[in-house]
């Protein structure tokens, strides 16, 4: 990847937003990435290892913790919701796609016939978290008429440090709901994604699927909202995330989406907030001004004030940044 000109420099504390054009929704303004604290102790800058950045910088750059101070109150408010959640919604069908005990997904049925569906791919780090704990997300757009299905796959902690089986697992997901759709009520021809995070780095390796090797269409993916993701491996291998994740040459190349633009056949909403951190900011602009570039179908959202977990949460607000998204992406009506 080409190191930026000067106007896209970015620094340790202030980014300026990438100005969108065309598809784009229009940045406009400075945005500031926030630290926790604000102002870190003074140190002496080390050798650049991406970027401006030296190790510290790019470490921090891919840990959130640093950049949401809030991240633990946003969990426990979380948790509490979902419970709520859980006791106003009819259970799940919980059905299997794989052969695995983990190889499973939770339907949330809504009661409109024929409905679209909206598969939501949770993020974690590439490290946590399971369906269950997402009810509260699907509660929005099961009564306003999608079917809302959460994916549970394998996490790196399970497989070695290997991401390459969690893109497999969300692939023949996918599929699996496009084959069966029809049998809970669903339009198999009205199939959507929405993620956050490591959650958005899986679905953007869904939409360079090669679906046709499947006997399956490439436009199998009608709609992609992507929160808070990661497009191109390279800088997250260099940093602190590769003491967890055995990156490769093959893993980088493979499951990086920046790469392989061509393979996209599906209409993307990029979102990223203001507060976040660096990287995920720059992920996100740079991201969305390739797939603008190649002549895709693309829309960047700039949430001003959001941090990386205040932009996940909204996935289950039809009047906040990724439910809106989702919402208007579908056509879903606003109670």
């Amino acid at each position: 990847m080409r190191r930026h000109q000067s106007d896209h420099r970015l620094t340790r504390r202030v980014l300026v937003a990438g100005v969108a054009v065309g598809t784009f929704a229009l940045a406009g303004e400075p945005a500031s990435a926030q630290r926790c604290p604000a102002e870190p102790p003074p140190r002496q800058k080390g050798p650049l290892v991406w970027l401006d950045m030296d190790q510290q910088d790019l470490d921090d750059a891919y840990d959130q913790n640093v950049y949401a101070y809030n991240s633990k109150n946003l969990s426990d408010r979380r948790v509490y919701q979902n419970q709520i959640a859980q006791s106003v919604l009819d259970k799940p069908q919980r059905e299997a796609y794989g052969p695995t005990e983990i190889e499973k997904l939770d339907i949330y049925k809504t009661k409109r016939p024929n409905a679209p569906v909206l598969i939501f791919i949770h993020g974690g780090g590439w490290r946590s978290e399971r369906s269950s704990q997402f009810t509260v997300y699907a509660e929005p757009y099961v009564k306003a008429g999608a079917n809302f299905v959460v994916l549970d796959f394998t996490n790196v902690n399970e497989t070695n440090g290997d991401i390459f089986p969690m893109v497999d697992q969300v692939r023949r997901a996918v599929a699996w709901v496009y084959r069966n759709a029809k049998s809970f009520g669903a339009d198999p021809e009205q199939l959507y994604t929405i993620s956050r995070s490591s959650g958005s780095h899986l679905n953007s390796c869904l939409l360079i699927t090669e679906w046709e090797k499947q006997g399956l269409p490439q436009t199998i993916v009608k709609g992609a909202v992507l929160g808070s993701g990661m497009y191109d491996l390279k800088p997250v291998r260099l940093s602190k995330r590769g003491n967890y994740v055995k990156f490769t040459d093959a893993m980088e190349q493979e499951l990086s989406a920046m790469r392989y633009l061509d393979r996209i056949h599906t209409p993307v909403v990029v979102v990223h907030g203001t507060m976040e951190t660096p990287e995920f900011q720059r992920q996100a602009r740079d991201f969305a001004k390739a797939l603008e570039a190649a002549g895709k179908p693309v829309k960047l959202v700039v949430a001003k004030g959001y941090n990386h977990y205040e932009v996940g949460e909204t996935i289950g607000h039809p009047y906040a940044v990724l439910g809106r998204a989702a919402f208007e992406m579908m056509k879903l009506e606003k109670a």
